[in-house]
């Protein structure tokens, strides 16, 4: 299910466009991405396809099909669960059921089907966040000195073997997963990506983990949030945007942003 630019309570916006790696090769884009509007909120999912694996764009697209109906009984408003830790069980379990489900389309051998997955799950009071392997999650809040951006903390990047990303698949998935609940009814914005968009929307130091970029990251809020938004517009600027050579630079991989805020 495509997002929508819609008002009503968020204006959500998505993109999908492959990486110039994969022009090259002829692959197509691995990514996938899909948004669900429940009574009460949200349920937005990224998945990457192992670049790897010869079936992982229809691997990708399972999974954000699977997720956005998994997670959709967990957007509800705080004060219908108000305890963060059955919370955040049901985060785990409908990951749990995601998981289930995708072996069973992959007959049980998920290897050429493998992806990521990252789902955020948004309603009155709260975000939820649930993922496996290298996709990114960045938060918006707004205070008297004006929006701020926070990267939510990433599950473990690596499985058993150092050189392998934890998959959907993976035996290791449910293990290495993230479960997050975010109390702050001061979040309006949220950003999902893939890793190909990792060294666009971070900046890294040395010093200490890496950190948004606000100005890019900024403006990508802005653009959603302007009078003017308009989807197809918006999603021709996107296009060009991702495949222009400034993103280039920085990335050969496919790439995928999903964001909203609330309107």
């Amino acid at each position: 299910m495509p997002p929508d630019g819609r008002d009503r309570g968020w204006r959500v916006h998505g993109v999908s466009a492959v990486g110039y790696r994969h022009l090259r090769e002829g692959t197509g884009c691995q990514d996938a991405h899909g948004m669900l509007r429940t009574r009460e909120g949200l349920v937005l999912a990224v998945a990457d396809g192992a670049g790897s694996a010869p079936h992982s764009a229809s691997g990708s697209r399972w999974a954000v099909e699977l997720a956005l109906e998994a997670f959709a009984p967990v957007a509800t408003d705080w004060a219908r669960l108000p305890d963060p830790r059955e919370r955040k069980a049901r985060l785990t379990d409908s990951f749990g059921e995601v998981r289930e489900r995708f072996l069973e389309r992959c007959g049980g051998a998920p290897a050429p089907y493998e992806t990521t997955l990252t789902v955020v799950v948004v309603a009155d009071g709260w975000l939820g966040h649930l993922s496996v392997g290298d996709g990114l999650v960045v938060v918006r809040t707004t205070g008297s000195a004006g929006p701020a951006h926070h990267l939510l903390p990433r599950p473990p990047a690596r499985s058993e073997y150092a050189n392998e990303t934890v998959f959907l698949g993976s035996p290791s998935a449910l293990a290495q997963s993230r479960a997050d609940c975010v109390r702050d009814a001061g979040v309006d914005g949220v950003l999902l990506s893939t890793d190909g968009m990792t060294n666009a929307l971070l900046k890294h130091s040395p010093a200490g983990p890496p950190l948004p970029h606000d100005a890019f990251v900024g403006h990508l809020f802005q653009r959603l949030g302007r009078d003017g938004y308009e989807q197809d517009d918006e999603d021709r600027h996107l296009r060009e945007f991702l495949a222009s050579d400034q993103i280039s630079k920085v990335t050969g991989d496919d790439k995928t942003l999903l964001w909203a805020i609330r309107t």
